[in-house]
């Protein structure tokens, strides 16, 4: 914890008190993390992306949001589910569990929302009272909390110790120890912990040290939230709608100057070394209930905020735009920092920002570092992740077991698998007509000629991703040479808006073929421009057309995944990693030529990402998806029987 006489809203770096602060954290994580650790239980919980993570001797076991079992996107709530699938895959008896790691501190937390509302009195009543009635109730006494929630399910809390490491330093730790990194500069960025926003760290073996961070309210992750709820998208949620947005922004126009201008001179205060304040006379999360004050932003900007599901005009893409330079500015210059602090070659990072694949892109082609590697679960819910592998690592002090060149995130595949049984027990429940195919490759092929013909499939194979993506184990697939397929996905499939772009799955020893990105992007965390050679010219005055002119313009070859500015957000497909959807995509290649596919989360809008099998036949049949593969079941949509179901994904889910 900082000492008492830093001020929690003086400039960014509190380097004044640093050195007390480490040392204070390090004797504190050695006393009270200190013990043998067999079996570590990891939860986040009671803000977005509630997730549980079971760790075994150190090596990730299982690891889900609470989402996908409850079916209620971006789910908050204790993730009792998650816990009995992590424990249940762990195949352990409960007893065994010895300790449960929780990703931030409650006291730390709750310090923060009492000297908020008093340095901001008396503005707030209304959402102090909100937020000290759920603390007062339920949060402040956390321990209590989660021994209650854990006995309920069968554990014995009494023989279990329980841990707190703060919310930056479980980021840091679900970005460094899962690396392929022995050594890395670590930089974790979101919307704020207990106090931290960002911090700049360095790993080196089993050891974290924590250089430098930012405070709240000064955040890059609330910034850039503050411009998604004033396009009109849900924060927390529709940060990625904003960043896809930006490309449609006029580059070099006059509009987006004048934004960036008014952004870096009138809303933030950025210094050389990347640290910045906010100025919060414009914003409104510190106390309020909304994200800025909407009327000094119009006078400011010039456009009132946008309504949630309104037409986008050109203004609004500018402003995506200029806060998406912003904030590549920032991140860029945190970079050069946490550089030049830690002297390493390789970074990793975690935190809401990180998920912005934009950057991330950007700043590896920039050879500020030689390799960066992003925690694929880098929100919250990586939380769970991070606060487990601190207490085995930094807590027990144990050595890390890596392969020269190999992340321990195992592809991201760490959720739950269905077998045949089960799908069986679905296709029972619904009369549902399939063919089972006895040989894979048989399967792969059948279903890359569907793919060619352009058909969109529904790919349901072996453990669930763990983080916000589909990376082929529950994904949405079409043909991206097919123009229509990007219309056709956002608009018959997945029920969104129409200027969202799709994601590429390319064959890992092909990515050079398609795009200027030269190191496997497993994760699609990386943004990189399709290769010159399969652009097509942009006709006179494109800049100006309108924005769904722009987008069904066919850019490349693989127009379906070529968003307005050339770029796409790449998942590289390792036949080492997941070996059936490698198998898929090269048999799309022999057909093709084309050793790539698009691939999208297989949900609808609104919902989270399919878990079971009923959850996929579900949405397979509520979409005008053509077929369905389940592990070696294939499913013709035009022979199921009569969809029965009369309830509708529209008033089932809560659009995001």
């Amino acid at each position: 914890m900082v000492a008492a006489n830093c001020n929690r809203f003086s400039p960014f770096w509190q380097s004044d008190c640093i050195d007390q602060w480490i040392s204070c954290r390090t004797i504190y994580l050695h006393l009270v993390l200190g013990g043998r650790l067999m079996s570590i239980l990891g939860i986040s919980a009671f803000y977005h992306d509630s997730a549980a993570v079971f760790l075994s001797e150190g090596k990730i076991i299982a690891a889900a949001q609470e989402e996908r079992f409850s079916r209620k996107k971006h789910d908050a709530a204790f993730p009792e589910n998650a816990i009995n699938y992590v424990l249940d895959e762990a195949s352990i008896p409960l007893n065994q569990v010895s300790t449960v790691a929780f990703y931030e501190k409650p006291y730390i937390k709750f310090e923060r929302l009492m000297e908020t509302y008093h340095s901001f009195a008396p503005k707030g009543l209304t959402s102090f009272i909100s937020a000290m009635t759920a603390w007062l109730n339920e949060k402040l006494f956390m321990r209590r909390l989660l021994k209650d929630k854990l006995a309920q399910l069968g554990l014995d809390c009494d023989k279990i110790k329980f841990l707190f490491p703060e919310h930056h330093l479980s980021h840091a730790a679900s970005a460094f120890f899962p690396s392929p990194f022995d050594t890395a500069a670590i930089l974790t960025i979101d919307g704020v912990g207990e106090w931290a926003t960002t911090t700049i760290c360095k790993g080196s073996g089993s050891d974290i040290q924590i250089l430098k961070e930012s405070h709240f309210p000064h955040s890059l992750g609330l910034l850039y939230s503050a411009f998604t709820y004033y396009c009109g998208f849900r924060v927390n949620s529709g940060e990625y709608k904003l960043m896809g947005l930006a490309p449609y922004g006029n580059h070099g126009s006059k509009r987006v100057a004048a934004f960036e201008n008014t952004i870096v001179h009138e809303l933030v205060d950025i210094r050389q070394d990347g640290s910045f304040l906010l100025n919060m006379k414009y914003f409104n999360f510190a106390t309020g209930l909304t994200m800025c004050k909407d009327k000094k932003w119009h006078a400011l900007f010039g456009i009132p905020k946008r309504d949630p599901e309104t037409p986008l005009s050109q203004a609004y893409m500018d402003m995506a735009l200029a806060i998406q330079n912003v904030t590549e500015r920032i991140i860029f210059q945190l970079a050069q920092t946490t550089q030049e602090l830690t002297q390493c070659d390789n970074l990793v990072m975690a935190g809401g920002v990180a998920l912005n694949c934009v950057a991330n892109g950007k700043l590896l082609k920039s050879d500020i570092f030689k390799d960066i590697w992003i925690q694929p679960a880098a929100g919250d819910a990586g939380g769970a992740l991070g606060a487990a592998l601190a207490s085995w690592y930094i807590g027990n002090n144990q050595s890390r077991r890596q392969d020269t060149g190999k992340d321990m995130m195992a592809g991201a595949y760490l959720g739950p698998q269905f077998h045949a049984r089960d799908i069986e027990k679905t296709t029972k429940r619904y009369s549902a007509k399939y063919r089972h195919y006895s040989d894979f490759s048989l399967l792969a092929r059948d279903t890359a000629a569907l793919l060619a013909d352009g058909n969109v499939i529904g790919w349901f194979q072996g453990r669930m991703e763990y983080g916000p993506r589909a990376l082929g184990n529950r994904s949405i697939l079409g043909d991206p040479r097919n123009p229509e397929m990007q219309k056709k996905l956002n608009l018959k499939i997945k029920y969104r808006e129409g200027f969202r772009p799709f994601a590429p799955s390319v064959l890992e020893e092909d990515i050079t073929s398609y795009f200027e990105l030269k190191t496997p992007s497993p994760y699609m965390l990386l943004v990189a421009n399709v290769m010159e050679n399969r652009k097509k010219p942009l006709p006179e005055g494109y800049d100006n057309m309108e924005m769904y002119d722009r987008l069904y313009h066919i850019r490349s070859d693989i127009p379906a995944i070529t968003h307005v500015d050339y770029s796409a957000r790449i998942q590289s497909v390792s036949k080492e990693t997941n070996a059936r959807y490698w198998q898929l995509i090269d048999a799309f290649k022999t057909i093709t030529g084309f050793g790539i596919l698009v691939n999208t989360s297989f949900n609808v809008r609104g919902e989270p990402i399919v878990c079971s099998p009923t959850d996929a036949y579900r949405c397979f049949m509520r979409t005008e998806m053509d077929f369905l593969v389940m592990d070696n079941y294939l499913f013709d949509k035009t022979l199921q029987p009569e969809w029965a179901d009369i309830s509708d994904w529209e008033t089932e889910y809560v659009l995001d």
